[in-house]
C-alpha cells in the first residue's frame, strides 16, 4: 500500500507543478492557456509517444487510439495527473488498526 500511496503524491505533485506552470504562464501571455496531455508527453518524451501511437495502431486495437487515447491527450495534464493521483492516494492511505477481542 504505501507503494501506491507514493505513486499517488508523485502524481499529485506533478499536477500541482504544471498547474503552476500554467498560471505562471497565463501571467507572462495574459490568457489562460493550460498545458494538455499530449504536449506534456510530447515536451518529456517525443519519441515513446510516436512509438505508442503505432504500437497501439498496429499491434493492439488501432481504434483504440483515435476516439480514446486521443480524447485524454487533449484533456489538461493537470486533471490526467491529478485525478489518479488523488485517487490513488486516497485508496492506499493508512488506516487506524482497529483495536478490539479479534485482530
Amino acid at each position: 500500500m504505501i507503494v501506491g500511496r507514493i505513486i499517488g503524491w508523485i502524481l499529485v505533485t506533478a499536477a500541482v507543478a504544471i498547474f503552476a506552470r500554467d498560471i505562471l504562464a497565463s501571467i507572462d501571455t495574459g490568457s489562460l492557456a493550460m498545458m494538455s496531455a499530449g504536449e506534456l508527453w510530447f515536451r518529456i518524451d517525443n519519441g515513446s509517444l510516436n512509438l505508442a501511437q503505432a504500437v497501439t495502431q498496429r499491434y493492439l486495437f488501432p481504434s483504440l487510439w483515435d476516439p480514446v487515447i486521443v480524447t485524454v491527450l487533449i484533456w489538461p495534464a493537470t486533471a490526467v495527473l491529478g485525478v489518479p493521483g488523488m485517487i490513488l492516494a486516497r485508496l492506499c492511505r493508512r488506516r487506524p488498526r482497529k483495536e478490539g477481542m479479534f485482530r
